[in-house]
């Protein structure tokens, strides 16, 4: 099961809306996958006490993770970064097995130029501090307001880059797991 992180709690995000595209490629593909929507956490993960217990709320989170072959983290850049919640969602998961060992893919989505670049970068350097494989043939997507049209891309050559990063993932996945 591949695990689709989608990097932020702001409601009616684009960066939801890519995710669910993003769902519907590894489908296609007859890849299970299953979606991790930020903005599902719960309130009382967020309480100064879940540092040293975590909520029974936050479980099916953890465990989405724990039981995922590998997770495709879809960000955006907020403010030359990632949104604080996806780090504070990581830095929740129990360490070092979240990612040890685990394959990691990255999607960058952004308002300007440079499509998220410095948010999958930053995430690169995390990631690999906790021992994940990083799938290295990553996304950006700049301009992500002019990229989307009633909730789908109007850029085929971006689609097709999409759905090549899945189907190259998915096979990575897999060789690793053997």
């Amino acid at each position: 099961m591949i695990t689709l992180l989608s990097g932020t709690n702001r409601p009616g995000s684009n960066t939801r809306k890519i995710t669910a595209l993003i769902e519907r490629f590894y489908l296609q593909m007859g890849v299970p996958c299953q979606v991790l929507d930020l903005a599902d956490l719960p309130a009382e993960i967020f309480s100064p006490t879940a540092y040293a217990e975590k909520p029974a709320a936050f479980a099916p989170f953890a465990d989405a993770i724990l039981a995922s072959s590998g997770v495709v983290i879809i960000t955006p850049e907020y403010n030359g970064s990632f949104p604080g919640v996806l780090k504070y969602f990581i830095d929740m998961l129990p360490f070092p097995e979240s990612f040890e060992n685990r394959p990691v893919c990255f999607i960058g989505l952004a308002a300007g130029m440079w499509g998220a670049l410095r948010s999958v970068e930053q995430l690169q350097h995390i990631l690999g501090y906790r021992n994940a494989h990083v799938y290295p043939a990553k996304v950006f997507m700049p301009g992500i307001g002019q990229l989307l049209k009633d909730g789908e891309l109007i850029d085929p050559a971006l689609v097709e880059r999409l759905q090549t990063q899945a189907a190259g993932f998915a096979e990575f996945v897999s060789r690793l797991k053997a």
